[in-house]
């Protein structure tokens, strides 16, 4: 009988963004391997998103003088929750962790948090309790962390930290772009991933370069957390927003516009004039633009049905 091969298991499968972060990378797989080497079989799988230095050139490097290390690089800068998609796609490890390529991150937490997968969490993130980063990143933040817990109805004191430790099964089953790396807790929650926990890890001052990020994000992480609030809730069923809202503008207008006919018929006043008038009509005309818009997102909905199949958890 003739023997076959099987696969290679993984246990890890680290997947790091890169952008403009040259001086670190050497240092950072030094730190991982330190860290992991002795107890676990790893991959590291760092996606350079467009850098403009010599990033590109020092994964290479990396990748060719040790195995376990993989690189992805990307023509230009599509963000890095692009960049952590395409890593999770490429994850062959049985836990997927992802952190940060500017050394403020530290791989020594990435045994506990994987021993905490182990136990039964589908994702553990990491949280920044005592962050070495300027007050014009730590008041904000807190302010965002502080919304989002509300909005998600997840207790996590840090959404934002870049070191998190999933189950493999929790990056297959979700899909992150535009800038939703930060709510992956929520979209794990979507697809069924409830048991979400975190941990306190430490975090280093940068030792090189400067952040990437402005204040933009903060504005930008609003508008992404209005969006996936609204999809989370309304993805399967847009009739139910949007027809709720135009069916009420309806019965607004309409009742203003019974009352402009009992005033006109019964009363015998005039009502041409009257901003009360066209008011009932423009709820009316917008109640049914909300009504037909709910319409249209069924029939959209319907047509991509495929996209949307429920995760099955398991067949008896």
């Amino acid at each position: 009988m003739q023997d076959t091969i099987s696969p290679i298991k993984i246990d890890i499968s680290i997947v790091i963004p890169v952008f403009n972060e040259e001086e670190s990378l050497p240092e950072l797989e030094r730190a991982i391997a330190e860290a992991l080497s002795k107890d676990y079989s790893y991959e590291i799988i760092f996606v350079d998103d467009g850098s403009s230095d010599t990033s590109w050139a020092i994964i290479k490097d990396l990748s060719a003088s040790k195995e376990f290390v993989h690189g992805i690089s990307f023509s230009h800068n599509y963000g890095k929750s692009a960049a952590l998609q395409s890593g999770f796609d490429s994850a062959k490890g049985t836990y997927v962790v992802t952190m940060d390529s500017d050394l403020q991150d530290d791989p020594n937490e990435i045994p506990e948090m994987v021993q905490m997968l182990k136990d039964g969490y589908d994702l553990v993130s990491g949280w920044k309790k005592e962050r070495h980063d300027p007050i014009s990143k730590t008041i904000p933040s807190k302010f965002f962390n502080f919304i989002t817990q509300k909005a998600a109805g997840i207790e996590l004191n840090d959404f934002n930290c870049g070191l998190k430790a999933y189950r493999s099964e929790v990056v297959k089953n979700i899909y992150v772009y535009g800038e939703l790396h930060r709510y992956i807790p929520m979209l794990a929650k979507r697809e069924g991933f409830t048991r979400i926990t975190e941990k306190v890890v430490k975090h280093h001052p940068r030792k090189y370069g400067k952040t990437k990020f402005g204040l933009s994000r903060f504005m930008n992480g609003f508008l992404d957390l209005v969006t996936i609030t609204f999809v989370q809730k309304y993805l399967q069923k847009p009739m139910h927003f949007f027809g709720t809202v135009g069916v009420l503008l309806l019965l607004i207008g309409g009742g203003i516009n019974l009352y402009m006919v009992y005033v006109k018929l019964i009363l015998g006043e005039g009502i041409g004039d009257r901003p009360l008038l066209f008011l009932g009509i423009l709820l009316m005309v917008v109640g049914v633009q909300f009504f037909s818009t709910g319409l249209l997102g069924e029939l959209i909905n319907k047509n991509n049905v495929e996209d949307h199949k429920p995760r099955v958890r398991e067949v008896v």
